[in-house]
């Protein structure tokens, strides 16, 4: 194979440019991939790589063909499928039940659920496996308080560890185990890795729950960052009717355990007015509960099918009001009583607000003093927050009103939580068809994303808010980079350099060398195209120096699985990148220290295992 040295060199520079800058974050990512895309076009123009029959390699179609990646259409598909289940809040249910079993305790819950993940992708891809716990996981981070970019990023790098332990465990494994049966090696059985990839699993199991978490920022999601949702305590107010869920519940220690995460401040019984603590109060009818609560908490009341605070909208509709379309999806949102409103000294039935506007009114904070009395019964005041609930176009015509000022970036769409069971049968649906192989992931992802319109779960609009810019130029960057690394001879080169320096050293130096040379590349490359590339220079390696080849073999198995320093190592990390909005230099920090000690966990355990010393 012909070595492009000037057109390598080059390739080595923009690569080394690239990794800089996306570390430093000297530039938007967007700017930079974009950028590292256009070098390459702009340079191998004037400087193209021929191949063997003479013909360009390098041409524009394939440096560009990493935005009809397969890996990236599947990752924007599967992103579309969360966002249906987010939509339809499918996942509350089965969080729910998880956060109970586990009495709440973090510490046992979310380690619980990532070793689960590990054991499983053991014996399935490694993809699927992340497509079915990630939005679990993140649901129940999420209820537990925690920041999904505490354990997303972990739970990528649980699976990669699994996958090592069995010959199905990754496809990289299997990518190996096919180049090494072409080139006359016996074939690999299935538990041939499971003594050296369990003991890298172990050690990789100790660094994740023990040293990863501090060296991942705790960082608010999109959509908290969207909705601006918070711990501020909004005043609600629950009217008690005779079927009303709450009507002969009881007071526990001060408490009503029916109120979950809700501070409650004020039963209002006829003209007598009950303040905590509670001791022997069961709720009536005609009772009315005046409850502190964090928006979330208000928005998990609406959404959950046992709706507590469904009896006052119901009674204002009756009333005369214009019914809100069945089709518009409910809209949560805050509004800010503007100075000189009209409404200010008036309470909410006094205002007109739910005649004007259709919205309706199920919360108001206060931040000067906590408030106890009757949400009808407060007179409003500049400044009080509203948390306002309608239609979206009644939502958005709060815009128009002069006496409000609405937060816009504030507004969130409730759950169809009536849409939940189908979300559930179609996310269900293409794990099932991606890990039994009756289609490629790819087929089983798009035809998901695109169910979930036809379901009602999403729109399209809300369908393209799924899309991710900066992983799809980031895929596409990726494999620009590693193909001029390939057709310039570089990775070849890098080897064969490693090589022809060892050629005197003990053999177990040279499977460490291999391996750490196969972990570097795999961070730039793809494990998958690292690995198929490294396995013939492995066999000959070992040849050369009177081993036996399987070793080598098993080393590069192990070190292109080490994909934990970079985003495009393995399509995993770009998976959970969008949703624990996690940055470049992120997987750096966390997933570089992890590759080293499993170099020199290797390096230890591996000659000895092997008999090289």
């Amino acid at each position: 194979m012909t070595v492009y040295m000037f057109e390598m060199w080059v390739t080595f520079a923009v690569i080394a440019v690239a990794v800089a800058l996306l570390v430093t974050e000297r530039f938007r990512l967007e700017i930079t991939c974009a950028g590292i895309i256009v070098a390459f076009l702009i340079f191998f123009h004037f400087y193209p790589v021929l191949g063997e029959d003479g013909k360009e390699v390098l041409t524009p179609e394939r440096l560009l063909a990493g935005f009809a990646n397969p890996a990236l259409i599947t990752i924007l598909a599967l992103l579309i499928i969360g966002q249906g289940l987010f939509h339809t809040g499918a996942l509350e249910s089965p969080t729910r039940m998880v956060v109970t079993l586990a009495g709440r305790r973090p510490a046992v819950v979310l380690p619980a659920i990532l070793i689960i993940a590990a054991i499983i992708s053991a014996f399935m891809n490694n993809t699927p496996v992340v497509v079915m716990f990630l939005p679990v996981l993140g649901a129940v981070a999420g209820r537990l308080q925690q920041s999904p970019s505490k354990v997303l990023m972990p739970l990528s790098f649980i699976t990669i560890l699994g996958g090592m332990t069995t010959l199905i465990g990754s496809s990289t494994n299997l990518l190996v185990a096919d180049v090494a049966v072409a080139a006359g090696l016996p074939r690999i059985g299935f538990f041939d890795l499971s003594v050296v990839g369990g003991f890298l699993a172990f050690i990789g199991l100790f660094y994740v729950f023990l040293i990863m978490p501090r060296l991942l920022e705790s960082r608010a999601t999109m959509a908290d960052e969207v909705t601006g949702l918070s711990g501020k305590q909004f005043i609600a107010q629950i009217q008690i009717s005779y079927d009303h869920p709450l009507v002969g519940s009881e007071a526990v220690a001060g408490l009503f355990p029916a109120l979950k995460d809700m501070t409650v401040r004020l039963v209002q019984r006829g003209e007598h007015a009950i303040l905590p603590p509670f001791e022997d109060i069961t709720l009536r009818p005609g009772d009315v509960v005046i409850v502190a609560a964090t928006r979330q908490v208000l928005a998990d009341a609406l959404s959950s099918r046992g709706n507590i605070l469904a009896t006052e909208p119901a009674e204002r509709e009756e009333e005369g009001a214009a019914p809100r379309e069945e089709t518009s999806q409910l809209t949560l949102a805050e509004a800010v009583i503007a100075p000189g409103s009209r409404m200010i000294g008036r309470t909410l039935e006094q205002s007109g607000l739910h005649a004007e506007t259709g919205c309706i009114v199920l919360g108001i904070q206060r931040r000067s003093r906590m408030i106890r009395m009757r949400l009808s019964d407060i007179r409003l005041e500049a400044g009080d927050v509203i948390l306002v609930l309608g239609s979206r176009e009644e939502v958005r015509g709060l815009r128009l009103n002069r006496d409000l000022l609405l937060v816009e970036w504030t507004a969130a769409e409730l759950p169809m939580t009536e849409k939940a069971n189908r979300a559930l049968a179609i996310f269900a649906a293409v794990i099932l068809a991606a890990a039994s192989g009756l289609v490629p992931i790819v087929v089983a992802a798009i035809a998901g994303a695109l169910a979930m319109i036809p379901a009602g779960c999403l729109n399209v609009r809300q369908a393209s808010r799924a899309f991710d810019r900066q992983i799809y130029l980031l895929i596409a960057a990726s494999l620009a980079m590693a193909l001029p690394l390939e057709a310039t001879g570089g990775a070849r080169f890098l080897a064969n350099l490693v090589v022809s320096n060892l050629h005197s050293a003990p053999p177990a130096v040279t499977l460490s060398a291999m391996f750490l040379l196969v972990m570097v590349l795999t961070n730039l490359l793809s494990n998958n195209a690292t690995a198929v590339l490294f396995t013939p220079i492995a066999i000959r390696t070992a040849q050369a120096i009177g081993v036996d080849p399987s070793v080598f073999v098993f080393a590069v198995i192990f070190a292109a699985n080490c994909s934990f320093a970079s985003p495009f190592g393995y399509q995993t990390n770009l998976l959970v990148m969008g949703p624990g909005h996690y940055r470049f230099g992120d997987f750096l920090r966390a997933g570089a220290p992890l590759a080293a000690l499993l170099w020199i966990a290797f390096s230890l355990f591996a000659p000895w295992y092997w008999g090289l010393i």
